[in-house]
Order: structure tokens, then C-alpha cells, then sequence
């Protein structure tokens, strides 16, 4: 008995999963652990095109029932009208991934720098904040509140960064010859937006507990996808175990948090990150 209890531990069989960002390059690794363990993957993001294909792709690799749709996550009224179809097709949820995140792109000018501080444009720092951070407290406020009805609860999870939890380092994004104020840095959007989420996560936590729902929070370190050899070479310097993640080394974590198998863990900032977040 207890060896078919510790078997069936990482089960998410008939659970239902929103994922937001679904088809990214985390997103849909995501997808394929939750699939690949029995669950009913919900894919949220912009294309529907895209979203299709990828839900076809994993209900033939896994025999699962993926749907997806193209939603905006800051629209409220979508994701009210998506939450009730859900509840009306499976007649519950059971978990939700809030993955989703700008990557925050600016144009730059022979003058001027975007991405520095100083010179950040507003419109920017309104949309990362929107998708990053009110995305998921809308995906949290209707999803959630779903999960909070079901009478065996269920799990959020939400994806921040190691850069939630220390500063980023600019240094790995200076250019020999180029002045102080062209000089290229991580945008203060993601810091803000990942912080953020460990905010969201204590609060969540606390909020459902009663009702069996859990919030933990997945601090990422970079994962290597074909940056320059430079940068590659500065960044593996700084994490102890020397480079960055393979895409799929989530996968394992993110189970863990939606399944039983972590039924006490709630509240939990877990980093997983190679060891930066210790220097």
C-alpha cells in the first residue's frame, strides 16, 4: 500500500492546469510535465494558431485532453468568460502556472539607451507591469478563486526569477568602447515584476489556506538559449555549479509544487538556480 501511495505521489491525473505564457520557451515545458503526468493542460497565451498546435501536439505525445485559448491576461472580462467555460466544460480547476511575463524590448537611439533607468520609457514599465504582475493577480482573483471551491483544493504556482530575489548584475551587459550612457542593462521592469510575484505568493498563500489551496513560488535562473559565448562565459563565473540551466530543469520543481507529493509545502521561495542566490 505504501509503495503504490509513494508511486502515485507525482500524479496529476484529471487535474485540470491553467498555464499562462503556455507556449513560451518555459511555458511549454511546463505543458509537457503536466501532460506527461496525467493532467489536463489549460494554454493561455496570444496566438491561438500557435496555442492549437502545441495542444495538438501534446494530447497526440501524452493522450492527454490539452485546450487552449488566446487570451489577453490583463483583460478582466476574458478571463471571468474563460474561468466560467472552464468550469462549465471540466467542472472544476485544479491548478494554475502564472508564467507569463513581458520580455521587455526597447528601441534604442545613437543617443539614447531605452533600457537604462533614466531614459525608460513609461508605456513600457505600464505594459511589463500589466502582463507580469496584474496578469497574474487576475489570473489569481478568478482562477483561484475557482481552485478555492474545489473540496480537495488544488495549487498556484508562480514563476519569478533569481532576480526576485538579488539584483541584477549589469556588468554582464557592458560592451568595451561604448559610453556609460549607451551601455546596455537589464530593464528594471523584470526586477519590480519578479519581486513582485514573491509579494503575491505570501499573500496567496495565506488567503485559501483554509480552503486547501497552496502558493508557492519558482525562482528560475537563466537558461541557456544561445547567448553570446562572452556572456555565457561571465555568467557561468557567477553561479557555483558554472552554467546556466538546461530548459526542461524546471520541469521536476514545478511537479513537485503541483502535486501532492509537496501537500505541506505553502508559502515556499524556492530557488532554483544553480547556486547564484548563495554568492
Amino acid at each position: 500500500m505504501k509503495e503504490e501511495i509513494l508511486k502515485n505521489i507525482f500524479k496529476l491525473n484529471g487535474r485540470v492546469i491553467v498555464i499562462t505564457g503556455a507556449t513560451g520557451l518555459l511555458g511549454k515545458k511546463h505543458a509537457e510535465i503536466i501532460a506527461c503526468y496525467g493532467g489536463t493542460p489549460v494554454l493561455l497565451d496570444l496566438s491561438q494558431d500557435v496555442i492549437d498546435d502545441f495542444s495538438n501536439e501534446l494530447n497526440k505525445k501524452y493522450n492527454t485532453n490539452a485546450i487552449g485559448f488566446a487570451i489577453n491576461i490583463t483583460d478582466e472580462q476574458a478571463i471571468m468568460n474563460n474561468a466560467k467555460l472552464l468550469i462549465n466544460k471540466f467542472g472544476k480547476i485544479d491548478g494554475l502556472v502564472n508564467n507569463a511575463a513581458n520580455n521587455p524590448k526597447v528601441e534604442d537611439s545613437k543617443s539614447v539607451n531605452f533600457s537604462r533607468l533614466e531614459s525608460f520609457p513609461l508605456d513600457i514599465w505600464n505594459d511589463d507591469i500589466a502582463v507580469g504582475l496584474t496578469g497574474s493577480f487576475l489570473c489569481a482573483k478568478h482562477y483561484g478563486f475557482e481552485i478555492s471551491k474545489n473540496p480537495n483544493g488544488g495549487s498556484i504556482v508562480n514563476i519569478s526569477s533569481d532576480l526576485g530575489l538579488i539584483a541584477p548584475d549589469q556588468r554582464l551587459y557592458k560592451k568595451d568602447g561604448i559610453p556609460e550612457n549607451l551601455q546596455n542593462v537589464k530593464p528594471v521592469t523584470y526586477s519590480v515584476v519578479k519581486t513582485g510575484l514573491i509579494g503575491l505568493t505570501r499573500y496567496l498563500a495565506t488567503y485559501w489556506a483554509d480552503d486547501n489551496v497552496r502558493c508557492n513560488v519558482i525562482c528560475p535562473g537563466g537558461v541557456e538559449n544561445g547567448q553570446p559565448v562572452e556572456f555565457l562565459k561571465e555568467i557561468n563565473k557567477r553561479i557555483p555549479v558554472g552554467r546556466m540551466a538546461r530548459v526542461d530543469e524546471y520541469q521536476s520543481t514545478l511537479l513537485w509544487m503541483l502535486s501532492d507529493s509537496s501537500s505541506y509545502l505553502n508559502g515556499a521561495i524556492v530557488p532554483v538556480d544553480g547556486g547564484r542566490t548563495t554568492w
